[in-house]
């Protein structure tokens, strides 16, 4: 990518209209060229425009004193921390600097994939299906826009729509993601490995789902019929709000962040002695076997999936690898004992695999060898 083209993406970047794939493409060229001229650091009109950035898109580092690494630039042997809005990268040590690692073969991101299975049984590919309409059912008409997301429309006159329509299911993969827009208006953006029931018409004095994986909502407001989720052995009752829930099932607990509004949240019979948690935004609560409490939450963290790149807080590296592997439809193999380092930072989901893997590598924490549809892990 040429510089002219750089510095318009910052200038796009820094009001906040670049997309997804624009913020990737960015943070990728910087990456390669910090580590290929390590002086880049130091070029006056660059370093200005990424000092603007950072005021308008600030990263928070860890303060706590625990063993971890950081990511920054491949620059130099000064072991000092540099905090960008585009990303974390490394310093190294002489020896290691201006070193750019290469892997045998590479695996490519995910994308909009997912399946659609109606009330009747049939079942659809999201991913081949022509853009426009999908399916129509009980008066309810189903179409796919070309950005990845799926619209129900109900038919005009409440005679034309069938208030016994049953449920549908859209499930993504691994390495899939989905958008879709319920029936009453709720927008829900669907992370990999995730499925999301719902009625193809809502009725009753509640609108219930039910959510295995990770998704994130913003429910339409109806004071009226209040808006339920299920995940796992979780309830949520809200009424218009924007959320994200966690529960995958290979997980140890079920994560809800609340952006905006409020929520009840309500876990398995006998936790927290039978009492609900009222979550105010900025706080998340964490359901598992040990019961059901709440915490200050690092929002950006719950929705930097939704925005296009993961971030790390104080996570280990088989927590990390759990992420990959959902996103990039990938195995994980560990090979000897794995490093006990915890990481924080930031990187692009719109990268090949081997950038995921190249900033931890660059660490000196764990090396990676890619084989096929298979990551090996190694100290």
């Amino acid at each position: 990518m040429k510089n002219n083209k750089a510095k318009a993406l910052l200038a796009q970047y820094k009001k906040g209209k670049v997309s997804p794939q624009e913020r990737a493409e960015l943070e990728t060229w910087y990456n390669q060229q910090a580590v290929q001229n390590p002086s880049l650091k130091d070029h006056h009109d660059f370093a200005g425009a990424l000092n603007e950035l950072d005021e308008a898109f600030p990263f928070h580092t860890l303060t706590k004193p625990v063993k971890t690494y950081r990511w920054t630039f491949v620059a130099s042997a000064a072991a000092v921390i540099l905090c960008l809005s585009i990303g974390l990268y490394f310093y190294m040590d002489k020896a290691g600097a201006g070193k750019q690692l290469q892997f045998a073969n590479d695996i490519k991101p995910g994308g909009n994939k997912a399946f659609l299975t109606l009330a009747d049984g049939s079942k659809i590919s999201l991913t081949d299906a022509l853009d426009g309409a999908v399916a129509e059912q009980a008066g309810v008409s189903i179409t796919k826009t070309k950005d990845g997301q799926l619209i129900y429309t109900l038919a005009q006159q409440d005679g034309a729509v069938d208030r016994n329509a049953g449920f549908n299911t859209i499930e993504t993969p691994r390495g899939g993601q989905y958008q879709i827009k319920l029936p009453d208006g709720t927008q829900v953006w669907l992370n990999a490995s995730s499925s999301l029931k719902y009625p193809a018409v809502f009725t009753g004095t509640t609108r219930t789902v039910e959510l295995k994986g990770e998704a994130y909502f913003e429910v339409a407001k109806d004071k009226h019929r209040p808006f339920k989720l299920r995940s796992g052995k979780q309830d949520l009752m809200v009424l218009g709000t924007h959320f994200n829930v966690s529960a995958y099932a290979d997980d140890s607990q079920v994560k809800t962040t609340l952006l905006e509004g409020s929520v009840q949240v309500t876990g398995a019979e006998g936790s927290l002695s039978g009492k609900d948690l009222i979550l105010k935004p900025g706080q998340q609560s964490q359901f598992s076997a040990a019961g059901l409490t709440v915490k200050t939450a690092d929002t950006e963290e719950a929705v930097a999936w939704k925005n296009g790149y993961f971030k790390f807080n104080d996570e280990d590296i088989a927590t990390i690898l759990k992420k990959v592997s959902r996103w990039y439809d990938v195995d994980i193999q560990y090979k000897g004992k794995m490093t006990d380092k915890i990481f924080n930072g930031k990187v692009s989901r719109y990268g090949n695999v081997s950038e995921v893997l190249q900033i931890l590598q660059l660490t000196g924490a764990i090396q990676f060898k890619i084989e096929g549809r298979r990551i090996i892990a190694m100290p």
